[in-house]
């Protein structure tokens, strides 16, 4: 099993924003980064997986025309509503049911590592049943995670398994890297 919606919840049980997103000149420039990945300029609706305090969806939310955040904690749910009240934010855990919508651009920002293979291959299947065209956003922490899956680990696992989509790193560094995956695999 990956890591626990305990867990998760725990690491909310103090703020809304544990890992400092907010105010954090690294983070930010992680973000901006993020963005920076990007294929296209505009898309009609992206969905986040793990959107925690909508920290990332801020700096996203202008060129999509539609935004879906999902997490598991309510805690990050709110600040997220805070951040970006244009956005959609739903509450759910995963491996679970994903919310509904004709997404064009999936972002799994420095979440993978909080499944295990299982997990993994599940969201591999979900995505390739239901968003085989999306272009995918990879952002994958490089250092240890403490959880049962280290983070490049966990991209590699599920590069292997969605064959939908082909990855490409487009930024490295020691700390983070950023993988970009376009409509093309193997079907």
């Amino acid at each position: 099993m990956g890591v626990g919606l305990d867990h998760l919840q725990g690491l909310y049980a103090q703020t809304s924003d544990p890992w400092g997103f907010e105010h954090s000149a690294y983070e930010q420039a992680k973000f901006k980064a993020t963005r920076a990945a990007l294929s296209q300029s505009g898309y009609r609706s992206a969905f986040e997986l793990g959107c925690g305090n909508g920290q990332l969806a801020r700096h996203l939310i202008d060129i999509c025309a539609r935004y879906t955040g999902m997490d598991a904690v309510a805690t990050a749910l709110r600040a997220a509503r805070q951040t970006v009240p244009q956005g959609r934010f739903v509450q759910g855990f995963y491996p679970g049911p994903l919310p509904e919508g004709d997404f064009d651009l999936l972002i799994l920002s420095e979440v993978l590592y909080f499944l295990d293979h299982a997990g993994l291959e599940q969201l591999a299947t979900d995505i390739a049943t239901r968003w085989p065209q999306a272009e995918i956003i990879c952002v994958t922490w490089r250092g240890p995670t403490g959880n049962p899956l280290e983070g490049e680990e966990a991209l590699q696992g599920f590069a292997q398994t969605l064959t939908t989509q082909d990855f490409t790193c487009v930024t490295q560094t020691d700390d983070y890297r950023i993988d970009r995956a376009l409509p093309g695999g193997s079907t």
